[in-house]
């Protein structure tokens, strides 16, 4: 007769023994990719799970995606750590965690001294299956009326005082 499969259970935390870390529902994390070209994936954690033993950990995840990961792709104001909140939820392997990292606002990311390895920004949210954003425009400006990208130099306009 085969065994029964254990009951999973949910965990207020796990620590991810790889780079000893603590992570809990709230948390955004860096999942390995299964290409190892491919940058980590940006995930915020919604639910961590366990077999009734307390082994197999999995994490339920909302993901970020980046912009090349969407519709239309990277455009020109896109900053290089900006990722999309996006509606698709999924469920991996803790073992996939690579690290924790800091999913900021635009204007919190803006404000920051010095950007880490691990810092992110986020200004849209993102629908996975039909490509829309929300909100789905944003501030543009001077002459050149594009939105702000946080890694170009800006500086005031002697037209428009901007």
């Amino acid at each position: 007769m085969a065994k029964a499969k254990a009951p999973r259970r949910t965990l207020d935390s796990y620590t991810v023994k790889p780079i000893n870390k603590i992570v809990k529902p709230g948390d955004c994390v860096l999942l390995r990719p299964s290409d190892p070209s491919t940058p980590s994936y940006v995930a915020k954690i919604e639910r961590i799970e366990s077999d009734g033993r307390g082994a197999n950990a999995r994490v339920h995840v909302r993901w970020y995606y980046r912009p090349e990961e969407s519709i239309g792709g990277r455009r020109q104001f896109h900053g290089s750590k900006e990722v999309f909140f996006s509606d698709h939820y999924d469920i991996q392997s803790a073992d996939t965690i690579e690290g924790k990292c800091t999913v900021h606002s635009f204007k919190s990311y803006t404000k920051l001294d010095a950007v880490g390895n691990d810092d992110f920004f986020c200004r849209f949210e993102y629908n996975s299956s039909t490509g829309a954003f929300i909100p789905d425009r944003v501030a543009v400006y001077c002459k050149c009326e594009m939105p702000y990208n946080p890694d170009d130099l800006m500086v005031q306009c002697e037209i428009c005082s901007d």
